[in-house]
Protein backbone atom coordinates (compact mmCIF):
# COMPACT_ATOMS: atom_id res chain seq x y z
CA UNK A 1 0.00 0.00 0.00
CA UNK A 2 2.64 2.09 0.78
CA UNK A 3 4.76 1.13 -1.96
CA UNK A 4 1.17 1.81 -4.27
CA UNK A 5 1.27 5.81 -2.48
CA UNK A 6 4.73 6.50 -3.41
CA UNK A 7 4.44 5.17 -7.11
CA UNK A 8 0.86 7.46 -7.10
CA UNK A 9 2.67 10.65 -5.26
CA UNK A 10 5.81 10.56 -8.39
CA UNK A 11 3.16 10.06 -10.78
CA UNK A 12 1.69 13.00 -9.49
CA UNK A 13 4.70 15.31 -9.53
CA UNK A 14 6.00 14.43 -12.49
CA UNK A 15 8.43 11.85 -11.67
CA UNK A 16 8.76 8.73 -13.31
CA UNK A 17 9.42 5.46 -12.07
CA UNK A 18 13.33 4.37 -12.93
CA UNK A 19 13.81 1.89 -16.02
CA UNK A 20 14.91 -1.52 -14.69
CA UNK A 21 18.19 -2.25 -15.14
CA UNK A 22 18.48 -4.00 -18.53
CA UNK A 23 16.11 -1.04 -20.19
CA UNK A 24 18.39 1.03 -18.76
CA UNK A 25 21.24 -0.26 -20.13
CA UNK A 26 19.42 -0.47 -23.62
CA UNK A 27 18.88 3.06 -23.74
CA UNK A 28 22.55 4.21 -22.40
CA UNK A 29 23.72 2.05 -25.14
CA UNK A 30 21.75 3.91 -27.64
CA UNK A 31 22.31 7.41 -26.90
CA UNK A 32 26.39 6.14 -26.55
CA UNK A 33 26.06 5.06 -30.21
CA UNK A 34 24.33 7.72 -31.67
CA UNK A 35 26.44 10.27 -29.72
CA UNK A 36 29.77 7.83 -31.35
CA UNK A 37 27.93 7.97 -34.84
CA UNK A 38 27.42 11.51 -34.60
CA UNK A 39 31.28 12.35 -33.76
CA UNK A 40 32.34 9.87 -36.43
CA UNK A 41 29.99 11.35 -39.44
CA UNK A 42 31.37 15.26 -37.91
CA UNK A 43 34.94 14.71 -38.16
CA UNK A 44 34.19 11.91 -41.39
CA UNK A 45 31.45 11.73 -43.47
CA UNK A 46 28.73 9.53 -43.42
CA UNK A 47 30.38 7.63 -46.16
CA UNK A 48 33.57 6.46 -44.12
CA UNK A 49 31.39 5.36 -41.23
CA UNK A 50 31.23 1.65 -40.52
CA UNK A 51 29.45 0.05 -37.49
CA UNK A 52 33.12 -1.49 -36.15
CA UNK A 53 34.38 2.39 -35.86
CA UNK A 54 31.03 3.45 -34.64
CA UNK A 55 31.34 0.34 -31.78
CA UNK A 56 34.74 1.17 -30.97
CA UNK A 57 34.21 4.88 -30.05
CA UNK A 58 30.82 3.99 -28.18
CA UNK A 59 33.12 0.99 -26.39
CA UNK A 60 29.83 -1.29 -26.80
CA UNK A 61 30.14 -4.82 -28.75
CA UNK A 62 29.59 -4.75 -32.93
CA UNK A 63 26.80 -7.35 -31.88
CA UNK A 64 25.19 -4.75 -29.40
CA UNK A 65 24.70 -2.35 -32.41
CA UNK A 66 23.17 -4.87 -35.02
CA UNK A 67 20.90 -6.08 -32.15
CA UNK A 68 20.15 -2.40 -32.12
CA UNK A 69 19.94 -0.91 -35.03
CA UNK A 70 19.93 -3.86 -37.73
CA UNK A 71 22.26 -2.13 -40.26
CA UNK A 72 24.15 0.78 -41.09
CA UNK A 73 21.37 2.43 -43.07
CA UNK A 74 19.16 2.53 -39.72
CA UNK A 75 21.95 3.66 -37.55
CA UNK A 76 22.02 6.76 -39.99
CA UNK A 77 17.99 6.89 -40.03
CA UNK A 78 18.40 7.07 -36.13
CA UNK A 79 20.89 9.68 -36.21
CA UNK A 80 19.05 11.55 -38.16
CA UNK A 81 16.01 11.63 -37.05
CA UNK A 82 17.59 12.36 -33.48
CA UNK A 83 19.07 15.61 -35.05
CA UNK A 84 16.58 16.49 -36.61
CA UNK A 85 13.94 16.74 -33.51
CA UNK A 86 16.47 18.48 -31.98
CA UNK A 87 16.23 21.01 -34.66
CA UNK A 88 12.98 20.83 -34.89
CA UNK A 89 12.66 21.56 -31.50
CA UNK A 90 14.31 25.16 -32.45
CA UNK A 91 12.40 25.58 -35.24
CA UNK A 92 9.37 25.49 -32.79
CA UNK A 93 10.58 27.98 -30.67
CA UNK A 94 10.78 30.33 -33.50
CA UNK A 95 6.72 30.15 -34.53
CA UNK A 96 5.47 29.89 -31.05
CA UNK A 97 4.43 32.66 -29.68
CA UNK A 98 6.53 33.92 -32.89
CA UNK A 99 6.29 37.64 -34.27
CA UNK A 100 2.90 38.75 -34.35
CA UNK A 101 2.85 39.78 -38.01
CA UNK A 102 2.18 36.20 -40.09
CA UNK A 103 4.81 36.83 -42.68
CA UNK A 104 7.50 37.99 -40.75
CA UNK A 105 7.36 35.28 -38.25
CA UNK A 106 7.06 32.56 -41.22
CA UNK A 107 10.70 34.73 -42.86
CA UNK A 108 11.86 34.56 -39.31
CA UNK A 109 11.77 30.76 -39.37
CA UNK A 110 12.85 30.47 -42.42
CA UNK A 111 16.04 32.35 -41.71
CA UNK A 112 16.46 30.27 -38.61
CA UNK A 113 16.66 27.31 -40.47
CA UNK A 114 18.76 28.61 -43.36
CA UNK A 115 20.80 29.65 -40.66
CA UNK A 116 20.60 27.36 -37.95
CA UNK A 117 21.45 24.31 -39.97
CA UNK A 118 24.65 25.44 -40.74
CA UNK A 119 25.49 25.31 -36.91
CA UNK A 120 24.25 21.79 -36.65
CA UNK A 121 27.32 19.55 -37.13
CA UNK A 122 25.18 16.58 -38.83
CA UNK A 123 22.80 18.36 -40.85
CA UNK A 124 26.12 20.69 -41.85
CA UNK A 125 27.66 17.47 -43.16
CA UNK A 126 24.99 16.22 -45.01
CA UNK A 127 24.16 19.16 -46.60
CA UNK A 128 27.88 20.04 -47.78
CA UNK A 129 28.03 16.30 -48.98
CA UNK A 130 24.89 16.63 -51.16
CA UNK A 131 26.64 19.37 -52.67
CA UNK A 132 29.39 17.20 -53.66
CA UNK A 133 27.18 15.11 -55.08
CA UNK A 134 26.80 12.31 -52.42
CA UNK A 135 25.99 11.21 -48.99
CA UNK A 136 23.84 8.29 -47.93
CA UNK A 137 22.15 10.00 -45.19
CA UNK A 138 20.75 12.91 -47.35
CA UNK A 139 17.49 10.97 -48.40
CA UNK A 140 16.47 11.51 -44.77
CA UNK A 141 16.78 14.94 -44.73
CA UNK A 142 14.89 15.44 -48.16
CA UNK A 143 11.01 15.70 -48.99
CA UNK A 144 10.64 11.90 -49.27
CA UNK A 145 7.36 10.39 -47.67
CA UNK A 146 9.47 10.13 -44.36
CA UNK A 147 8.95 10.86 -40.54
CA UNK A 148 11.53 13.53 -40.74
CA UNK A 149 9.76 15.52 -43.29
CA UNK A 150 6.51 14.38 -42.23
CA UNK A 151 7.14 16.50 -38.45
CA UNK A 152 8.54 19.23 -40.30
CA UNK A 153 5.55 19.66 -42.45
CA UNK A 154 2.33 19.15 -39.58
CA UNK A 155 5.10 21.51 -37.02
CA UNK A 156 4.14 24.53 -40.01
CA UNK A 157 0.38 23.35 -41.28
CA UNK A 158 -0.30 23.51 -37.57
CA UNK A 159 1.17 27.09 -36.86
CA UNK A 160 -0.18 28.04 -39.99
CA UNK A 161 -4.14 26.94 -38.75
CA UNK A 162 -3.73 29.15 -35.67
CA UNK A 163 -2.37 32.03 -38.04
CA UNK A 164 -5.46 31.63 -40.73
CA UNK A 165 -7.96 29.62 -39.24
CA UNK A 166 -10.60 30.49 -42.21
CA UNK A 167 -8.26 28.47 -44.61
CA UNK A 168 -9.30 24.75 -45.84
CA UNK A 169 -7.39 22.07 -44.48
CA UNK A 170 -6.25 21.28 -47.86
CA UNK A 171 -4.59 24.75 -48.37
CA UNK A 172 -2.37 24.48 -45.54
CA UNK A 173 -1.47 21.26 -45.96
CA UNK A 174 -0.44 22.01 -49.46
CA UNK A 175 1.18 25.72 -47.88
CA UNK A 176 3.23 23.73 -45.53
CA UNK A 177 4.32 21.28 -47.92
CA UNK A 178 5.59 23.64 -50.40
CA UNK A 179 7.18 25.97 -47.63
CA UNK A 180 9.14 23.10 -46.11
CA UNK A 181 10.34 21.37 -49.72
CA UNK A 182 11.30 24.77 -50.68
CA UNK A 183 13.27 25.59 -48.24
CA UNK A 184 15.31 22.08 -47.99
CA UNK A 185 16.07 22.74 -51.46
CA UNK A 186 17.42 26.51 -50.80
CA UNK A 187 19.29 24.50 -48.09
CA UNK A 188 20.93 22.53 -50.27
CA UNK A 189 21.21 24.62 -53.29
CA UNK A 190 21.18 27.80 -52.22
CA UNK A 191 20.37 30.40 -54.89
CA UNK A 192 20.81 33.78 -52.80
CA UNK A 193 22.03 34.82 -49.24
CA UNK A 194 19.74 33.32 -46.45
CA UNK A 195 17.70 36.31 -45.66
CA UNK A 196 16.91 37.04 -48.88
CA UNK A 197 15.70 33.62 -49.63
CA UNK A 198 13.58 33.78 -46.70
CA UNK A 199 11.75 37.02 -47.33
CA UNK A 200 11.05 35.37 -50.76
CA UNK A 201 9.66 32.19 -49.47
CA UNK A 202 7.74 33.93 -46.80
CA UNK A 203 5.65 36.29 -49.65
CA UNK A 204 5.29 33.31 -51.84
CA UNK A 205 3.68 31.28 -48.95
CA UNK A 206 1.55 34.25 -48.30
CA UNK A 207 0.64 34.99 -52.03
CA UNK A 208 -0.36 31.32 -51.89
CA UNK A 209 -2.98 31.52 -49.29
CA UNK A 210 -4.24 34.82 -50.11
CA UNK A 211 -4.96 33.07 -53.29
CA UNK A 212 -6.41 30.04 -52.30
CA UNK A 213 -8.81 32.17 -50.30
CA UNK A 214 -9.91 33.69 -53.09
CA UNK A 215 -10.74 30.49 -55.04
CA UNK A 216 -12.29 28.67 -52.17
CA UNK A 217 -14.30 32.02 -52.00
CA UNK A 218 -15.47 31.68 -55.97
CA UNK A 219 -15.98 28.18 -55.77
CA UNK A 220 -18.17 29.01 -52.56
Amino acid sequence: MADERRRRTNCLAGEESPDPPRIAWRKQMRASVLDAAHDLTCEAGWDRVSLSAVAARAQVSRPSVYKEFGNRANLGRALVVRETRQFLAGVADTLYPGLPESQACLEATILYVLEEADNQPVIRAVIAAARHGSDSLLPYLTARADPIFDAGRSLVQEWLGTRYPEQHTETLEMTADVIVRMTISHLILPADEPHITARKLAVAAVKLLQRQHHVDGDIR
